[in-house]
């Protein structure tokens, strides 16, 4: 994967040089749309596949997000950038990449998502009564491969989904779940 992700940060460097030329005729709001087109467009296509990977190889493309940030922004490099992060609201990579795969997993179990991906889940059916049983979880299998196997939509979806909080898992309506999950995931990764 690391040929992928080299490649994609290649092109959205260049993306950005050829924004960041254009930037001082440019709206803060036009250069947000610009980037959303032509950056974060390639950082979120089938980023899911990218779930885990090494925090090297993913530091790699939170630098481009960074370096979106900083021109949509006209922040200088040496000022932190988790500020500007919150502040246009984006989630770090690492916290798209899980998003992403709650998402794929809601619309499995709502069935909007397509066949062979609602294949590879389960909900977890106790055998007996217990105060889990309506708590919306998934089985989660193990794994033969630790370094493929682990990465499978498989075995990360139940994994990630069942660390939800319940009032999360037992949303019905996909708009109402996308705003809830990113907030939800936006306090993980930008703690107060």
């Amino acid at each position: 994967m690391i040929p992928h992700v080299n490649s994609i940060c290649k092109a959205c460097y260049g993306q950005l040089r050829s924004i960041a030329r254009i930037r001082p005729n440019l709206t803060e709001e036009a250069t947000k749309t610009l980037v959303h087109s032509f950056v974060t467009s390639r950082l979120d296509s089938c980023n899911s596949i990218l779930y885990g990977l090494s925090d090297q190889t993913l530091h790699k493309l939170q630098l481009v997000q960074n370096s979106a940030a900083r021109i949509i922004t006209r922040t200088k490099r040496h000022e932190h950038i988790t500020p500007i992060l919150k502040r246009l609201h984006w989630l770090p990579i690492k916290y798209r990449i899980v998003y992403k795969i709650c998402l794929t997993v809601f619309k499995c179990l709502q069935g909007k998502a397509p066949e062979y991906l609602s294949s590879l889940i389960e909900r977890y059916v106790p055998t007996r009564a217990l105060r889990s049983s309506n708590t919306n979880l998934l089985k989660h299998y193990k794994v033969n491969l630790k370094t493929f196997g682990e990465r499978s939509f498989a075995s990360a979806a139940p994994r990630l989904w069942n660390v939800l909080p319940d009032w999360l898992r037992s949303s019905s309506d996909l708009e109402q779940f996308k705003t809830d999950l990113k907030t939800h995931l936006f306090t993980l990764a930008y703690p107060q």
